[in-house]
């Protein structure tokens, strides 16, 4: 019977692998271009002194890894592997199994949400974990003690959501009234730690690092830490039926309804849409011009970040004034649209200024963007733009102090060291391909720039140098969709 449970719970692993590596993969990306993970103390710490941050750093070190899809789905895959292993061994389940799942299960709709972050999987799987731990250590009066004392640690440990462990390790009130009090006292810690702590007094309560959005309570998250209790706690109280004569077909049937239902839940709270646009945005930052062209033949982009990257990738072809009717167009705004004040609409838009040479509108773009995360991150992807937009335009100081902090990353370190090298030297840079390219392609004279981009802005950087392709297209583009006869036939290439 063990046995059998292990291969359901083998395949529930499995599973959530390949929903995350297949259907879900960009809000994996998605969740890594948010977040600056780095080896070294003062960061470390910043994030350790807080309540839960523990958890929180756990999170963080495993979400750079979302690099790489299919290697966040891994990490995924096996934290809510073990989620459901330890859920399994608090408890005498018997014919109600299937019920094991429903935390893990609760935990993967959680991840559904682009911001809910990972920190929030780590605090339950360690408070499970402690939980387990203690139910191995034998009943007596050091245990107690044990107990008492481990409650507030593990609350800086993985945050409030450690309630769970005092839920499941609870003994009888009559054996251990001390045991009962910690809330109290944990309350009271709590209180004083708000005026210590540069945090919202609420925070300390719901959790500070389980959401990107500071305001927003995380539900789901405490649904999957207190359905660990409640499961275990049902499945005590129907003990005697469980225990009565059962076939393996009960148990898989248990699973199975679990598995439909939580699996509907599923389907219905996963953003698909959500996830070709954030595939956009991947392929976008990761200059991937010839997969965009083939994914929009597949399927024509509707939405204002699709039709961006759509256009900016037929232009890095050549072919936008020949297919642009081919496909979807926004206006003005399906080139490039106005600035939002939020870290993720503005990335393609930023993207499409950086490549025609409009550096400084670039650099701009993307610090506002990373200054709108709402968890107060830093970006990686944010931090290597402004390095490079900042070594095109000259200002090596302060490219210097973003590849500073990059030489501290693991995925970015690399390209941090090799750029560190540009640094002042003038040939090295008009001979790279890119750099060089772009310092050329920068418009030579001042300009009134807002955050609408208007065709007379494109008509200055196209006339600030003939040699810019893209600025030409992206300027006849813009005629085109205003409909601008006389400056389009200005501009015809019988007459450029």
């Amino acid at each position: 019977m063990k046995h059998i449970h292990y291969l359901y719970s083998l395949l529930f692993g499995v599973v959530v692998l390949l929903f995350f590596g297949l259907a879900y993969p960009h809000h994996l990306h998605y969740q890594e271009q948010f977040q600056l993970f780095l080896f070294d103390n003062t960061y470390m710490w910043d994030i350790v002194r807080l309540p839960g941050g523990v958890a929180d750093l756990l999170g963080r070190f495993c979400t750079q890894f979302f690099l790489f899809a299919w290697v966040g789905a891994i990490i995924i895959a096996l934290l809510l592997f073990a989620v459901q292993l330890l859920t399994l061994r608090l408890a005498d389940w018997g014919k109600l199994y299937g019920l094991s799942f429903v935390p893990a299960f609760l935990l993967w709709i959680y991840l559904l949400d682009e911001n809910a972050l990972l920190g929030g999987v780590w605090a339950v799987l360690l408070t499970l974990l402690a939980s387990w731990a203690f139910d191995k250590i034998p009943d007596g009066r050091i245990r107690r003690l044990l107990l008492v004392a481990a409650i507030p640690l593990l609350y800086w440990v993985a945050g409030p959501v450690c309630i769970v462990f005092f839920l499941l390790q609870a003994p009888h009130p009559k054996r251990c009234v001390w045991y009962y009090s910690v809330f109290a006292l944990l309350a009271i810690m709590i209180v004083a730690l708000s005026y210590c702590l540069p945090v919202q007094t609420g925070k300390l309560w719901t959790g500070i690092h389980y959401f990107r959005y500071p305001t927003v309570f995380p539900a789901l998250l405490w649904a999957a830490s207190l359905s660990v209790f409640i499961m275990a706690a049902l499945a005590r109280l129907l003990i005697r039926w469980q225990k009565t004569p059962s076939s393996h077909i009960v148990t898989l049937v248990s699973f199975v309804l679990v598995a439909v239902c939580m699996g509907y839940f599923i389907k219905e709270n996963a953003n698909f849409k959500a996830e070709k646009t954030m595939g956009y945005d991947f392929m976008a930052c990761h200059q991937q011009w010839n997969r965009i062209i083939e994914t929009i033949n597949v399927e024509k982009p509707n939405n204002q970040i699709g039709v961006t990257v759509q256009n900016l990738a037929l232009a890095m072809r050549g072919t936008l004034l020949d297919q642009m009717s081919q496909y979807n167009q926004n206006g003005l705004l399906g080139l490039l649209p106005d600035v939002q004040s939020d870290a993720t609409s503005p990335m393609p838009t930023a993207e499409a200024l950086y490549q025609l040479g409009m550096v400084y509108a670039a650099q701009r773009t993307v610090f506002e963007a990373q200054e709108s995360i709402l968890d107060f991150q830093k970006s990686g992807r944010s931090y290597k733009r402004l390095a490079q937009t900042n070594l095109i335009i000259g200002s090596y100081e302060v490219a210097r102090k973003y590849l500073t902090a990059l030489q501290k990353t693991l995925f970015y370190r690399d390209w941090a060291n090799e750029t560190l090298l540009l640094l002042g030297d003038e040939k090295a840079i008009a001979k790279h391909s890119e750099y060089g390219h772009l310092r050329q392609m920068i418009h030579k004279e001042d300009f009134y720039f807002g955050d609408h981009v208007s065709p007379e802005m494109l008509e200055a950087l196209y006339n600030s140098n003939k040699d810019n392709n893209l600025a030409y297209q992206y300027m006849m583009a813009a005629f085109v969709l205003t409909g601008d006869r006389d400056s389009f036939f200005k501009y015809a290439p019988m007459n450029r």
